[in-house]
């Protein structure tokens, strides 16, 4: 699903809101995700799961093509953990 589908889907679901409304609303949520991650702060949602940031050490890498060695940088990563509800739903449970 992308987030024109879910827009419309949670707009079809609402007919008392606008679709401008709901197209606010999803990009607030997710703005405030990110701003939140950004932040290095961890964000979680009951029964979805948890977005957090995990830090990768910069480290030698190898270029496939050349197999020459590389310095990768350290780098930050979004991390996302599923929730015990979703994990059980997609288990069957």
């Amino acid at each position: 699903m992308i987030r024109s589908e879910l827009i419309q889907k949670l707009a079809d679901e609402n007919p008392h809101l606008y679709q401008r409304d709901v197209e606010r609303i999803v990009n607030t949520v997710f703005e405030e995700i990110t701003s939140a991650m950004a932040r290095g702060d961890r964000v979680e949602l009951r029964g979805f799961g948890a977005f957090s940031v995990k830090k990768r050490d910069a480290r030698t890498g190898r270029n496939p093509r050349t197999g020459e060695a590389v310095e990768v940088e350290e780098k930050h990563v979004p991390f996302f953990k599923t929730g015990k509800l979703l994990r059980d739903r997609l288990n069957g449970k």
